[in-house]
């Protein structure tokens, strides 16, 4: 325990001397950490008397602190001053009250007080006067402000992983579904093709039927039925529609292969070290993972420039650009449009993602960083997506930046190094 050392205000009585017992109160109270006062119980609260160890703690004399009968009220800080006023009152019904606020000192600084008052009454239950001691809790504010920071830091850094986990997890399932799907997607897709041709060999074989009997027996019985049963069959359209319907298959097939690889491409699983990676790989694969977000709000336009490969975590980069496109088509309301610019300049790549939507005010521009800070309705966003998203291109040894002017539309900029400095850190090294 540390205990503060005061300049003594008063001298000290002789120890021997008993017969100065009020001196040896006098000298206790100077010399005490914590500032007795009193004052008169109305409505005003001046000052009737202040321990002289007021000037060691504020730096006031104790009678200037007597003289002026509105000290107390005008020191006190401007925010802390209204909570304490409006329930001043309740002193003479509760009979104590503490306080915590801070307190100009003579310096000029604000220090943090504990303030603890007492009513006193005589016999007939009058108020008197009004006790109290202030003690200076600054050095215990400062340190449960240290440790707010922290914990919040702690909170942050713990949900950013659960959310950095979730991520993962949804990777992991994704790549899973993936792999199940690949095996039947790939014998479907067989068979289409084989089907493909089967189809247009009976085709073949059922004109080869009906242009041989044409031959054979024109005008004849059996000639005549066969045109009959091809009318009512439609087969002209059938032959037409049955090579659209397969076609069209093939192509949904297509789009299933697509898909799937995008996800695999996407989660990156088993990939959890640096390794140089394509950007624009990134972007196309979670433009074609997010294209149902954005196909109903927006046109995307790409402006790529020529990027060399960069040493990065993919997946995360992947996370990264999701987040920033979903939030793009998001904030536009009807129908718009998302631009991504891409280029390279001087050992750096930067990627720009911006849309025309409704833009960011000015007062949300500074916090959209923040975790937990979303300005979608209740339980429409964890407020982590560009936390998250920061937290990564930090990892990365890079910056990512926000411009917006509301009504206009947001540019989100990342910069990212070719070779971020933490790939090439050795796995045992220790955090610096």
């Amino acid at each position: 325990m540390e205990f503060e050392v005061f300049e003594s205000l008063t001298s000290s009585p002789a120890p021997g001397d008993a017969t100065s017992p009020l001196v040896r109160l006098q000298y206790l109270i100077d010399n005490t950490p914590a500032i007795i006062y009193a004052t008169v119980p109305s409505g005003d609260f001046k000052m009737t008397f202040v321990s002289n160890n007021a000037y060691n703690v504020l730096g006031y004399r104790p009678e200037e602190m007597l003289a002026d009968p509105n000290f107390w009220f005008d020191h006190i800080h401007p925010d802390d001053a209204p909570s304490i006023f409006s329930s001043l009152a309740q002193l003479f019904v509760e009979g104590e009250k503490t306080y915590e606020y801070r307190f100009r000192t003579a310096g000029g600084e604000f220090l943090w007080m504990h303030d603890r008052l007492r009513l006193i009454c005589d016999d007939r239950g009058t108020p008197v006067e009004v006790i109290g001691s202030l003690t200076d809790i600054t050095q215990r504010k400062r340190m449960e402000q240290k440790q707010e920071q922290l914990i919040a830091r702690l909170s942050e850094a713990h949900d950013q992983l659960l959310q950095s986990e979730k991520m993962a997890s949804i990777g992991q399932l994704a790549a899973g579904v993936a792999h199940e799907i690949n095996n039947p997607i790939g014998f479907v897709n067989s068979n289409m093709g084989t089907l493909r041709h089967y189809v247009g060999t009976l085709l073949s074989v059922v004109d080869a039927y009906g242009a041989a009997v044409q031959k054979a027996a024109p005008g004849s019985a059996l000639a005549a039925e066969i045109e009959a049963i091809s009318r009512k069959a439609d087969l002209g359209y059938l032959k037409d529609d049955i090579a659209d319907l397969v076609s069209e298959s093939m192509d949904g097939l297509k789009r299933v292969k697509d898909i799937v690889q995008a996800l695999k491409d996407f989660s990156h699983v088993g990939q959890n070290d640096w390794q140089y990676a394509d950007v624009h790989a990134g972007l196309d694969t979670t433009l074609n993972i997010v294209a149902n977000e954005i196909k109903y709000k927006a046109t995307v336009e790409k402006h790529y420039g020529k990027l060399p490969e960069i040493k990065c975590l993919a997946s995360q980069l992947n996370q990264v650009f999701m987040n920033l496109l979903v939030n793009a088509a998001q904030a536009i309301q009807s129908r718009g449009v998302i631009t991504i610019a891409t280029g390279a300049q001087d050992g750096w790549v930067w990627v720009k993602i911006s849309d025309n939507g409704c833009g960011i005010p000015q007062d949300n521009l500074k916090r959209v960083f923040e975790p937990f800070f979303t300005t979608k309705p209740v339980g429409s966003g964890t407020g982590l997506g560009l936390s998250l998203s920061y937290s990564i291109v930090n990892k990365h040894g890079g910056r990512i930046d926000v411009a917006s002017k509301p009504g206009v539309g947001t540019v989100f900029t990342i910069r990212l190094p070719l070779v971020p400095p933490a790939s090439t850190a050795p796995p045992d090294a220790p955090p610096a």
